[in-house]
């Protein structure tokens, strides 16, 4: 590939992309960094408030829970719209916009008159999300290459699943002072918007071809990026545009990394999120305290295993990396399936943890490398629904079946798709390199 990155920002140099280092003093890297950390404000933060938002409008405990449902659907359904913005409109724009919009919608929740007030501010703010995810990911991939591509996503990933296991605390210390206090806290995403809209550059797109040949796509050409990215001829969803993404993604490498994605989330989400604790409530009678160090460890091992993505990836590829994590989550499923005791689900959380922190950095790597600049956020943007929709399927499908079957026989059978799915990426990964998905990568 041949990105390139704004000449005034140390992540540019050429030397630096050659090994797996994070340029930590790169302004890209912090505001992006940043803008994670503040992404779990969506649905972790939230989470806490739910009993005292029921009771605060006066609305069952299902119809309570739609606060977190409309924030999902709002993702799964304009992500690919946003990430066409962002091709068209420049990421910088998508990113400081879903920041100061993201920051006022969850500050607006304090003195919003009704709970249906409250559902509508939640389907803007989801949409705002979606924005910051696409946006975020979509510029590391624009500014960064190989290896430090993968460090930086890994990190990162690091970095949304440490505020996504640490929100949830701090939501429920602020709840207790009062309902809506948690919700002022989105109100810091204002201030970085503005940051990001001053500081980040614009990274020159302009004839960059992905490993599957993006740019033979359409005819969607973008004048030099400049004051932001706003020079693309026009903002419309032409079908040119349309064109290049579908073909850019129709490639069975992305879409490989796409059902990795959606595959990874719902077993996450089905598995650890909800099986696991039911099992430990209903089988062993622990406390929601203690369950909750269960789901943390799980968390905690994700942060670690996805920091340490850089340096995986000067060994192997991303297809490689993306087939071992899938691995990992068959083993913890089929050790939380036949486990006997907390220890052994404990440990079981702590493999799926590791799948997980191997798998989604390294379908952003090697999303971002198949797709061309010009087509990569609108790709990214799949991507983001197939994760938002994995989320939403997973405690769903899990809780469904499980009442029929019980969650260990349920865990067992997400163990062989798990090595299903390993395969597909297997196979996706051999239809473009000649040596088979399995292959060491040259520093």
């Amino acid at each position: 590939m041949t990105a390139t990155a704004p000449t005034t920002d140390p992540a540019s140099s050429g030397a630096a992309s050659a090994d797996a280092r994070i340029p930590w003093d790169s302004p890209t890297v912090r505001i992006v960094l940043l803008s994670t950390l503040l992404a779990p404000l969506g649905v972790p933060l939230v989470s806490p408030t739910l009993p005292i938002v029921r009771d605060t409008f006066g609305v069952s405990e299902a119809t309570a829970s739609l606060v977190i449902s409309a924030y999902f659907v709002a993702g799964i359904v304009l992500s690919p719209f946003i990430g066409a913005l962002a091709d068209r409109l420049g990421r910088r724009f998508v990113l400081a916009a879903s920041l100061v919009v993201f920051g006022l919608a969850g500050g607006v929740i304090v003195v919003a008159p009704s709970f249906t007030t409250v559902l509508l501010v939640r389907v803007v703010q989801g949409t705002a999300s979606a924005g910051i995810f696409v946006a975020t990911v979509t510029i590391i991939g624009d500014t960064f290459e190989d290896a430090q591509r993968n460090a930086v996503l890994g990190v990162n990933t690091a970095v949304l699943s440490a505020g996504a296991a640490i929100f949830p605390v701090v939501g429920g210390v602020l709840v207790a002072v009062s309902w809506d206090a948690p919700y002022l806290l989105y109100l810091l995403a204002v201030p970085l918007g503005a940051l990001a809209w001053y500081v980040l550059e614009e990274p020159d797109r302009d004839g960059e071809s992905g490993r599957d040949g993006g740019t033979a796509h359409g005819s969607a050409e973008r004048e030099p990026a400049t004051d932001g990215g706003t020079a693309a001829r026009g903002v419309t969803l032409d079908a040119n545009y349309v064109r290049g993404v579908l073909a850019a993604v129709g490639t069975a490498s992305v879409l490989s990394m796409f059902l990795a994605t959606f595959a990874a989330e719902l077993l996450l989400f089905g598995s650890v999120l909800t099986a696991v604790p039911f099992l430990l409530t209903g089988s062993y009678g622990l406390t929601p305290a203690i369950v909750g160090g269960v789901l943390m460890l799980s968390e905690g091992v994700s942060v670690v295993v996805s920091a340490a993505n850089g340096r995986f990836a000067k060994r192997v590829t991303n297809a490689t990396l993306v087939a071992g994590g899938f691995v990992c989550l068959a083993i913890g499923l089929a050790v939380a399936g036949l486990a006997d005791s907390v220890l052994a689900i404990a440990a079981a959380t702590a493999i799926i943890g590791a799948g997980v922190g191997l798998v989604l950095p390294s379908v952003d790597a090697e999303v971002s490398d198949r797709v061309a600049g010009r087509y990569r956020a609108g790709a990214l943007s799949l991507r983001n629904s197939t994760t938002f929709l994995g989320r939403t399927a997973g405690p769903v499908a899990f809780a469904g079946v499980a009442a029929t079957t019980g969650y260990a026989p349920l865990l067992l059978v997400g163990a062989i798709g798990a090595v299903a799915v390993a395969g597909f990426v297997v196979a996706g990964g051999r239809s473009i390199d000649d040596g088979g998905v399995f292959t060491t990568r040259s520093a």
